[in-house]
């Protein structure tokens, strides 16, 4: 595929100026620059490594002289497309950029945009710190992806999103000009803060070279409980009465019970024996519980856990052993691959709903399964309601494609009325652009927009991306093998 427009005169001035060693445009590093973790490929025209920060400026500022489309790439594990060159142009490529400092003493640590999430603690952990944030990405992600799209994860259930732990980031404006918002400290209030503009932007508003996030004290202990409940309601509501009960879980998740068959099949042996569940024959819904920090505070938790899985479950395991914690994890590790057993494609939502809509939430995706005859598993973090509704479909199957995305608008809809969002922690890109303004008003994104002209007058970082919907739908995804898709 070629890039969709391209600036001869432009890259070969950019060649000159940074060295034919840092500018690309052969096909294999062009097309491997070309799509993230949705597989949408756009090909790019040039794809640039920089040495040093100066680069940068110089890419950009010959990118508004000339007109040409930017964007920037990480480790490429995005789910959004928001690492897509959709309008070609050139790709700042900054996984090498990865250089990782801890201060023990301020528990901060100093990194670079490519460095790998799962390094940052592996660096922190002899000093009993860590950094919470952990996409399901954690061992191939990087932290400028996960600070461009205010990641989450499973632990965001007691220690928030990557936006609460972020302190200073440095990079530069479109425009080409260095730029720091906030400073190494604990406290900084000088000026508007446009550190958080930065964080969730996609991409769209800067580029960061270095950012300063905060490290955490690493819990003690952590003791882990497995839960089947008899129907997905059940499991909701008994949800909803453990978040009430003010028990602070570090992971808590559910997996309805349509991923629960999936994975059972895939797995060859079902999560709890019909032993275990007193006899009962049909797949159960599941719940995972983590809790962590002292062990004499973990006590205490534990025994309101286990009143509370007499209250509404009829099986469960527990353990505070590390080794045993990942047989529980188990389950929940497999049921993504595990939904390909239902179709070979499928059109997944991020989605996010308040406490009171949550069996609303579940009993509407089994409605549209019903509806359309196509398998609709969800699952995703019970503490914070943010759910990953599926919907799979044959992707040869020309009346399953126009099923699931008629039924994958009528999900949308529904999370917006139900109070929600659509997205919590995978961003916009170009996969949600076509329900942004489901959620939001014109005056709204008249703001995001009039924000970005102010910043990027000339529109040339991330171009297309969030604000011009895309019918990804329509888009086949290439045929390709990720280092993330063995494991």
């Amino acid at each position: 595929m070629a890039p969709l427009q391209t600036h001869p005169a432009a890259t070969q001035e950019l060649s000159k100026l940074l060295g034919p060693e840092r500018v690309f445009t052969d096909e294999a590093t062009c097309f491997a620059a070309s799509f993230d973790n949705m597989r949408l490929s756009f090909m790019p025209e040039a794809v640039i490594r920089p040495k040093v920060e100066e680069d940068i400026g110089t890419v950009l500022k010959l990118a508004n002289q000339h007109k040409v489309p930017v964007t920037v790439r990480g480790r490429g594990t995005g789910n959004a497309g928001a690492s897509s060159p959709i309008k070609g142009g050139w790709v700042i490529h900054l996984d090498h950029w990865d250089k990782i400092e801890i201060d023990p003493i301020s528990a901060m640590a100093t990194v670079q945009p490519g460095a790998i999430t799962a390094h940052i603690n592996d660096l922190a952990a002899p000093y009993g710190l860590f950094f919470p944030p952990d996409p399901s990405s954690l061992k191939y992600c990087s932290i400028g992806g996960n600070i461009a799209t205010n990641a989450g994860g499973l632990r965001a259930a007691k220690y928030g999103v990557v936006r609460d732990h972020v302190y200073a980031l440095e990079g530069f404006l479109p425009t080409g000009e260095k730029v720091k918002w906030g400073a190494p400290l604990r406290k900084f209030v000088s000026g508007i803060n446009l550190r958080d503009l930065w964080i969730g932007s996609e991409g769209t508003l800067g580029i960061i070279t270095k950012a300063t996030i905060k490290l955490v004290n690493k819990p003690l202990a952590r003791r882990t409980f497995l839960v089947a409940c008899r129907t997905d309601e059940s499991a909701l509501e008994a949800a909803a009465e453990l978040m009430g009960s003010r028990i602070n879980p570090s992971v808590f998740e559910f997996l309805d019970t349509q991923t629960v068959e999936a994975a059972e099949k895939q797995r060859g042996s079902r999560v709890f024996t019909t032993e275990e569940l007193g006899g009962i024959k049909e797949t159960c819904a599941v719940l995972l519980v983590e809790i962590d920090g002292h062990p004499a505070a973990l006590a205490d938790d534990a025994v309101k856990i286990n009143l509370w899985i007499k209250k509404f479950g009829v099986a469960s395991r527990a353990t505070d052993n590390e080794v045993e914690a990942e047989k529980l994890w188990d389950i929940r590790r497999t049921c993504s691959q595990a939904m390909y057993s239902l179709g070979n494609a499928k059109l997944n939502e991020d989605i996010v709903v308040p406490f009171k809509s949550y069996v609303a939430l579940i009993k509407y995706t089994r409605e549209v399964r019903d509806k359309i005859g196509l398998p609709t598993p969800t699952f995703g973090h019970a503490a914070d309601g943010n759910f990953h509704v599926h919907i799979m479909y044959n992707r040869d199957n020309p009346e399953d494609c126009k099923k699931a995305e008629k039924a994958i608008h009528e999900v949308m809809k529904k999370v917006v009325e139900l109070g929600g969002a659509i997205t919590g922690e995978h961003g916009i890109g170009i996969a949600k652009s076509p329900f942004l303004s489901l959620q939001h008003s014109p005056a709204e994104i008249g703001a995001m927009i009039a924000v970005k002209k102010a910043l990027d007058p000339n529109n040339i970082l991330a171009p297309g991306q969030i604000f011009e919907p895309l019918n990804v739908w329509e888009h086949r995804p290439v045929k390709v093998t990720l280092s993330w898709d063995k494991h």
